[in-house]
């Protein structure tokens, strides 16, 4: 005789063999401060009601490769605690944590909704009708970006922009690390013209603002799915052909109050020299050049190395446990870029050795993630590389290097293809072959802190992963237009955890 099937409503800690049928809404990761990972999830029956469930790290390889979003299933035999998430994604009193005799079989159950969104008013987050333990699913055209924080050793990526909803409220959006460079990598593709229309999931609300999480958001930039499309066939046409526009401040990426300019303080302390002059180099020297990506430089290492999960260190050994020396516990170590392209300008040609970071931020994806994309599509060799590597080719950039003549290369500091910053340093800083020496380098008056990122729309790169370490910032504070203040901390990313509470971002003034 078969057991009937209970509802996600009654559920209760008054026994451990409810059989629930189910629909599986959205599943993430979450690795806490020491290493360990966990799998939570959201699951919906057939009236509509949702509950979290929590997968402990013991049964982490028996569910990982199994659990897949959206499908529907059956699940049997589960505990039941009182919901104390930290951040609490639906309603319910109750959570699910799997245990060692949960079973769950994958079965087809059309009476259970689909897959869909609960999207927050903009109005009430800015009327702060929000819970502060509920992260919302947020959806709104980009009307602005007005700040760009890039990747220097002790920050992080953060992009903000401005989201307008169709009734005309405007929020501000915060996207931290790999969530600012997708959206970067998206709006520098020149193939993306016209409006941007992006879904954030559980994104944090505080202050009338809203960020995503460490882990668990989602975000979809004018994806084919009928949210996004919906909402941009409701836009005016006029605005369905712009693309967003850049504040004043997001151009300069530095806070206000310094006397030097972007270009300034991008070649402060730098030699500015044309790519012909690379070869007369005899010492290891930083410089800044302009330059196009010509072609990948095919070494015996490939397009990636396993470090560690926190910052961008080398793993020791890729296939063990080890501890990290920023202290992080790294249970599997992860892909991170490491390729090296040839760079052209006029007939002169270099070997340009390209970081974790700043390839994520133009291809908007982690290397963790392309090659696992790989391997699900029957591609194991880790001497492939991906078509969607070519994205970082024929690109005409300002590059900050430091160039290395003992290796004929030079490892990539930060760079930036905006068109204005680009013509600027070419035109204004690049010294040719027949200038004197004197004029071989224009720096900047030394000041302290001066030495900050100044790329717009870009990311910058970390040095070589054997030496650099990407700790967590400590506070930052950036001047807005009119004045104000704009405290990031406030609505800084988080991660969605079941089992101890994140601590807050902060990151130090960027100038």
């Amino acid at each position: 005789m078969s057991r009937k099937v209970d509802y996600v409503k009654d559920i209760n800690d008054s026994k451990e063999t409810w059989r629930l049928a189910v629909r599986i809404m959205d599943v993430w990761s979450v690795v806490n401060n020491k290493g360990i990972e966990h799998l939570e999830m959201i699951v919906m029956d057939s009236l509509g009601d949702r509950i979290q469930v929590l997968i402990r790290h013991d049964h982490l390889l028996k569910w990982k490769e199994v659990i897949k979003e959206n499908m529907t299933c059956i699940i049997n035999n589960d505990s039941v605690y009182n919901n104390d998430f930290q951040w609490k994604i639906c309603d319910h009193s109750k959570k699910i944590v799997f245990l060692g005799g949960t079973t769950m079989k994958a079965i087809e159950l059309q009476n259970i909704p689909p897959k869909g969104y609960f999207f927050k008013d903009f109005g009430e987050i800015l009327q702060d009708k929000c819970k502060t333990d509920r992260p919302e699913d947020i959806i709104g055209a980009v009307s602005e970006i007005n700040h760009i924080q890039s990747n220097t050793p002790g920050k992080k990526v953060v992009v903000s922009v401005v989201l307008k909803d169709l009734k005309g409220n405007c929020i501000n959006c915060n996207l931290w690390e790999i969530y600012g460079s997708k959206f970067l990598a998206y709006y520098n593709d020149p193939k993306n013209n016209g409006a941007i229309v992006i879904l954030l999931t559980h994104a944090m609300v505080k202050d009338g603002q809203v960020s995503n999480a460490w882990s668990g958001s989602k975000l979809l930039i004018n994806e084919d799915i009928p949210e996004i499309q919906d909402f941009m066939s409701k836009l005016p046409t006029n605005e369905q052909k712009e693309k967003p526009t850049q504040s004043a401040k997001s151009l300069s990426n530095w806070s206000g109050g310094s006397q030097y300019s972007p270009v300034e303080m991008f070649v402060h302390n730098a030699k500015c020299m044309s790519l012909s002059q690379f070869c007369k180099i005899k010492h290891e020297t930083l410089c800044v050049t302009v330059a196009t990506t010509l072609k990948f430089a095919v070494s015996k290492y490939g397009w990636f190395y396993y470090g560690c999960t926190r910052c961008s260190s080398k793993a020791p050994n890729p296939e063990k446990a080890y501890e990290c020396s920023c202290g992080q516990k790294v249970e599997q170590p992860i892909p991170r870029y490491k390729i090296e392209i040839y760079v052209s300008n006029g007939e002169s040609k270099y070997r340009f050795l390209f970081w974790d970071s700043e390839c994520a931020a133009i291809l908007g994806m982690t290397a963790e993630f392309m090659h696992n994309s790989m391997v699900e599509n029957g591609e194991d060799d880790p001497m492939v590389y991906p078509d969607e590597l070519e994205m970082l080719l024929n690109k005409k950039m300002t590059f900050r290097v430091k160039v290395q003549p003992t290796f004929s290369q030079a490892s990539v500091w930060k760079l930036c293809d905006d068109e204005a910053f680009v013509k600027e340093i070419e035109n204004d800083y690049i010294v040719e072959d027949n200038q004197s020496k004197t004029e071989y380098a224009k720096l900047v008056p030394n000041k302290e802190n001066l030495e900050t990122s100044a790329q717009t729309l870009s990311a910058s790169g970390e040095n070589d992963p054997e030496s650099i370490i990407l700790m967590t910032p400590a506070k930052d504070v950036v001047i807005a237009d009119k004045g104000e203040e704009v405290d990031f901390e406030a609505s800084g990313a988080t991660q969605l955890s079941g089992t101890k509470p994140s601590k807050k971002l902060k990151i130090e003034p960027s100038s």
